[in-house]
């Protein structure tokens, strides 16, 4: 028979968290003293402090803010391009470099994020991110290459390891609501991007310089650091330290397609976000109607990327949602390219419908497929960062064959047939399975 007089009270809160998961009394026999089995005054108001701070609603708003930072750094560039070209006298490589180096550190440094997860806590390590986001942001203000590399690499790390962990924390807090709060996640980084990619330009005017108008979204990215900070003090997720791995997930036929189709639908997105509005100013519009029509098209992206969880899972298959979004993305690519001038807004309202569509079915398909959190953590992991890093050749492509062939058709050659590769992952990945590591 245990001796309860012997228990240390410091054991009492394991004591009692086991037995009342198993649904009995902290002693079977029930004579070890109340001190023993009543939870500490000090540990009940902590946790009730903790549970008030991951309210669902506080949860959502302040995911909501984070993922409106996760874009800006990606679509702010493009609009001012032939500005920073001019000014910081930079090569057709080094602009190229630019587009690029974020996309890729998206996909280098999303990898290791689960892994930062489990050592440090999910919550926390967002917060980091976002601070060193921020700081990534702000160093393009300087205005010469080497800081805007140097920005572009550290925001594209904040982006990739924050972008992997929230899916998680949707699978972990949302578990009844994954397709709503997938859209609205989706919704919140569409709209970022959107944001950016049209008042770049008009900030630039107010302002009177590009650096100042790239160096400005650090402002909302420390405001989203602030929203964060009371969940970066409170518990942290079951992805924390003591957390097993997940093993065989890199062997995995269904975690491939699913990685496949994240990276390359993204991939058409970040060409997009790259060379869209070049390749509007030489159809024939000025910088600030092509950053317009980019941000309109982006813009239709948060309503598609609400719109299409929602619907794809009405059926246990999401396939057809896959495919067709994709079909929306090369059907408007197309038409932006070669359809008359006075069609473009139709066009860019497709692609727009089109990309946000696919981006949100793949995301939501991560946390679809993942038994638990801890899975959908690692999944996301390995989507984004292979994904990612395939990505980052897409705007590179189309640079080399842009400044090879002197225009956009080779270019529109190499959407059509990613846009097709995409579909075809797209609907294996979409079949209702689930993962089994």
């Amino acid at each position: 028979m245990v001796d309860c007089l012997a228990l240390p009270l410091t054991l009492s809160r394991p004591f009692m968290n086991i037995d009342s998961a198993a649904g009995r009394s902290a002693d079977p026999s029930n004579n070890c003293p109340a001190a023993i089995r009543t939870e500490n005054p000090e540990v009940k108001d902590a946790r009730a402090k903790n549970s008030a701070l991951h309210h669902p609603l506080l949860v959502a708003v302040s995911l909501v803010l984070v993922a409106l930072n996760l874009r800006p750094a990606l679509s702010s560039l493009a609009p001012v391009m032939g500005d920073v070209v001019r000014d910081a006298g930079l090569t057709s490589g080094q602009a190229g470099l630019l587009t690029t180096s974020p996309v890729l550190c998206l996909g280098l440094f999303g990898v290791v994020a689960p892994h930062l997860a489990q050592r440090f806590g999910t919550e926390r390590m967002i917060f980091i991110m976002l601070l060193i986001l921020g700081g990534g942001v702000a160093l393009r203000g300087v205005g010469n290459f080497a800081a805007l590399l140097a920005g572009a690499t550290l925001a594209g790390a904040g982006i990739g390891i924050i972008g992997v962990l929230l899916p998680a924390v949707v699978k972990r807090d949302f578990p009844q609501k994954i397709s709503l709060m997938m859209g609205v996640y989706t919704m919140a980084l569409c709209a970022g991007a959107a944001t950016a990619a049209g008042t770049t330009v008009p900030l630039e005017g107010a302002l009177g310089q590009w650096t100042g108008a790239l160096a400005f979204w650090a402002v909302p990215a420390v405001v989203a650091a602030l929203a964060w900070l009371p969940l970066a003090r409170g518990r942290q997720s079951a992805t924390g330290p003591g957390s097993p791995s997940v093993r065989g997930l890199w062997s995995n036929g269904l975690a491939w397609q699913i990685t496949l189709f994240m990276g390359l639908q993204s991939a058409l997105a970040y060409i997009v976000f790259g060379w869209m509005a070049p390749m509007l100013r030489d159809r024939g519009f000025d910088p600030t109607t092509a950053g317009l029509i980019v941000s309109g098209s982006i813009m239709v992206q948060v309503a598609a990327a609400l719109v299409a969880p929602m619907l794809a899972t009405r059926t246990p298959s999401q396939s057809l949602a896959a495919v067709s979004m994709l079909g929306c993305s090369l059907v408007g690519m197309v038409g932006c390219l070669y359809a008359p001038l006075g069609t473009i807004a139709l066009w860019a309202v497709i692609l727009g419908i089109g990309q946000g569509g696919a981006f949100a079915v793949a995301l939501t398909l991560i946390v679809l497929r993942s038994p638990d959190s801890r899975t959908a953590s690692h999944l996301s992991g390995m989507s984004q960062s292979v994904g990612y890093t395939l990505a980052s050749a897409g705007p590179f492509l189309v640079g080399l064959l842009h400044g090879w062939s002197g225009d956009w058709h080779a270019s529109t050659l190499l959407f059509v047939a990613i846009a097709v590769l995409a579909g075809v992952f797209g609907f294996l990945a979409g079949r209702p399975r689930q993962l089994r590591v």
